[in-house]
């Protein structure tokens, strides 16, 4: 055995999180400053590459202060993972460390554009399940990137009523963005109001649930900077987990939260993978068939009831879901089976072949998601029957709501690698609920730091200008993922 090192006096562990609190903040200035020099600004340049960006008049500072700036919160949010000194604490320093970026224009993505002009489409009487922001006629539409000018919002209704309510708040361009970024910082909020009690309820540390979810750069670059409307569906998402864990088998109880989960799947379509992890939550005493059957009722009830009202009283019915097939318009190396589709594209080119293998891939993936996502829970399943006889000595671990907060967060992880498209926000689905449940953080922390670093502040995806050797190195991390998963699992059966 080794021994222990020396005592950590708490005036050393207060002198580092301090200097992770200010080299923080220096670090989202110097982010907010790049979005004025070079953000997604209205009038910006569109198709830039980083060469060209670096050649523009703003361009050696724009980049400067990005990569100092990302390198200052990164790494700052890496030195805290284990948990910051307080829940307190930890939600003022992510405050401190949104509030200049609250302030900054567009960073990282012109998707808030492309929000702006769909609620523009809707409040105009136009369907923009049916049309594309370009043929509405939007007077915006010079600020939306080309590849989503002419086809339909993969959003749902509930959002789209948001994006409209935002035009009609901001008339112009700039009160909409400011609109909508209020909109997205309202649900952070949500978000972090439910987090303490989550955590308490998966019996981990709420000053490390709250760090790790609500400090993290993907968080205010691409969330409160970016406007990105997954904020609002995380706020939703956790609320309906938390009515769910706080209020297990109640019917009322039960059908709000399904609500909760609807409107959560109204805004995006993802958060539907979590339902059959909130059913499992949902249920207090001994796990049967029957429980199962009688307690995910009322949740799919109120679930059902949130599509069905919001659907209806959009008017747009459920053209959304014909919407999602142009999610997948984008292809990048960053999502796995895009990056395995680009090497046998490239295996096929050397001996003159031309497979187009990505469209195959991504198909292959999605099915494997299925299964995938079945298996995760039905491993949940068992893992609360064979609670019933054990429950009074069971570990937290295994208590019903760590195994069904961590099912549901697995099954984001399992969305994201098998989806056809990864941009850097979507590492902020999955990142809320590992924060609540897993017992080690490297793991995804590490993905969560690195895919900071793939945004440019115009918007400039970086896969996207590395295409070949990115493809490359993503299909590498694959196979040497996949092989140690497989020697680590022959060992255990050994």
């Amino acid at each position: 055995m080794t021994a222990p090192g020396p005592p950590v006096s708490p005036l050393s562990v207060s002198l580092a999180a301090s200097g992770a609190r200010y080299a923080g903040l220096a670090g989202a200035v110097l982010l907010a400053v790049a979005g004025y020099l070079g953000g997604a600004l209205p009038d910006a340049p569109l198709g830039v590459t980083p060469a060209s960006i670096w050649r523009a008049p703003d361009g050696p500072a724009t980049l400067t202060c990005w990569l100092i700036g990302t390198v200052l919160l990164v790494g700052a949010w890496w030195s805290l993972r284990e948990g910051a000194p307080s829940t307190r604490w930890a939600y003022a320093t992510a405050g401190l460390w949104a509030l200049p970026l609250l302030l900054a224009p567009p960073l990282g993505s012109r998707d808030v554009y492309s929000y702006a002009c769909q609620g523009w489409t809707y409040a105009h009487g136009v369907d923009p399940y049916t049309v594309g922001v370009a043929a509405a006629g939007c007077p915006w539409l010079d600020t939306v990137a080309p590849i989503w000018r002419d086809t339909p919002t993969p959003y749902g209704p509930v959002f789209v009523l948001l994006a409209a309510l935002a035009v009609g708040l901001g008339g112009g361009l700039t009160g909409t963005i400011v609109a909508l970024r209020l909109i997205a910082v309202a649900g952070l909020l949500l978000a972090a109001l439910c987090l303490p009690a989550l955590a308490r309820a998966a019996g981990v540390p709420a000053r490390r649930a709250a760090w790790l979810a609500l400090a993290g750069p993907l968080v205010g670059v691409h969330l409160v900077a970016g406007v990105h409307n997954d904020a609002v569906m995380l706020g939703l998402l956790l609320c309906g987990l938390l009515v769910v864990v706080r209020r297990p088998g109640r019917p009322a109880a039960l059908l709000l939260a399904g609500a909760l989960l609807g409107l959560a799947v109204t805004v995006k379509a993802t958060a539907v993978v979590v339902v059959p992890f909130a059913v499992l939550a949902g249920m207090p005493g001994r796990y049967t068939v029957r429980t199962l059957l009688r307690h995910g009722g009322w949740l799919a009830g109120g679930l059902l009831a949130a599509l069905l009202v919001t659907s209806a009283v959009s008017g747009l019915g459920f053209g959304w879901v014909g919407g999602l097939t142009h999610s997948g318009d984008s292809e990048q190396w960053t999502s796995p089976p895009t990056a395995v589709g680009f090497v046998v594209d490239y295996a096929g080119a050397l001996v003159g072949r031309d497979p187009q293998a990505v469209p195959g891939v991504r198909t292959f993936a999605l099915l494997l998601l299925v299964g995938v996502l079945v298996v995760l829970w039905w491993r949940a399943w068992q893992t609360l029957r064979g609670s019933n006889d054990a429950r009074r000595v069971a570990p937290v671990e295994t208590t019903p709501s760590r195994v069904a907060l961590h099912g549901a967060a697995l099954a984001l992880v399992a969305t994201v690698v098998l989806s056809p498209v990864f941009h850097p926000w979507y590492a902020t689905w999955p990142l809320a609920l590992l924060a609540l449940t897993a017992a080690r953080t490297t793991w995804f922390v590490l993905p969560a730091a690195a895919a900071a670093f793939l945004a440019l502040p115009d918007g400039t995806n970086l896969a996207r200008v590395t295409k070949a050797p990115g493809a490359l190195a993503m299909t590498a991390l694959l196979l040497t993922v996949l092989v140690r998963t497989a020697r680590t699992a022959h060992r255990r059966r050994r």
